[in-house]
């Protein structure tokens, strides 16, 4: 079965630019902050290509990785860039791959694992550092607290200390602020830019009071980032 946050990014993959500038900011931010210039990088939810588009030198090896065909249809192409139609927390993943990779890397997608830790517990043998960019649980924090729904997005501090079992890390947290004309933008928006997950756990009725009462001009979003050396690696090579 398709988890329906794939779904609803297939749908929207052919418009989905128009509605992600702020994950394209958030991916420039990421990629900017990384000074090593790996040469052989592995992306976790590729997306239609905010990472690789980022990368100003030049790579020997790209395999980006996402399980919406639609999105990896809209993904750059080119000799160097190998694109991997495939659920991330797949078991079949590592055996399409080939490691050692010298960086891997996820902006905007993590937040998506139903496992992070059992996820970065595997991926972490793939590679020689990371770099990580996941949406927290202060994302839609007012829409949270007027709807009393559970958030499913994970906690920075619980994030941050996770990745510092497998990482030697440093890690940033920045909050965003969308502005919008009207309510019904801001929950178009949600829709169509798949930050929600696909989720729709209130009904007609309760999403229109939450539209006609939201009380903010703006979304709000928080967002951890991580840029850090594998400890395996360290470990290994003894630095």
């Amino acid at each position: 079965m398709i988890a329906k946050h794939i779904k609803e990014f297939s749908k929207n993959a052919y418009r989905y630019d128009d509605y992600t500038a702020l994950q394209q900011d958030i991916a420039h931010y990421l990629v900017s902050h990384i000074t090593t210039q790996p040469k052989t990088i592995l992306d976790l939810g590729c997306g239609s290509g905010a990472v690789f588009k980022n990368i100003t030198w030049q790579v020997e090896r790209f395999t980006g990785v996402d399980s919406a065909q639609g999105m990896c249809d809209l993904h750059p192409t080119c000799k160097e860039v190998e694109i991997i139609c495939e659920d991330f927390e797949a078991l079949t993943l590592l055996s399409k791959l080939t490691p050692p990779y010298d960086l891997l890397v996820s902006s905007s997608a993590l937040q998506w694992a139903n496992d992070i830790k059992a996820l970065i517990s595997k991926m972490v043998f793939t590679c020689k550092e990371g770099a990580f960019a996941v949406f927290t649980d202060k994302t839609f924090e007012t829409i949270y607290a007027m709807s009393h729904l559970p958030t499913f997005l994970p906690n920075a501090k619980s994030l941050a200390e996770m990745f510092e079992t497998h990482f030697t890390c440093k890690y940033e947290i920045k909050t965003f602020r969308l502005f919008f004309d009207d309510n019904l933008s801001k929950f178009r928006y949600i829709k169509k830019s798949g930050v929600s997950g696909g989720q729709r756990r209130l009904n007609v009725t309760q999403t229109k009071a939450l539209i006609q009462n939201y009380p903010h001009e703006y979304l709000e979003f928080e967002v951890l980032f991580i840029w850090g050396i594998s400890k395996i690696f360290q470990k290994v090579n003894k630095i």
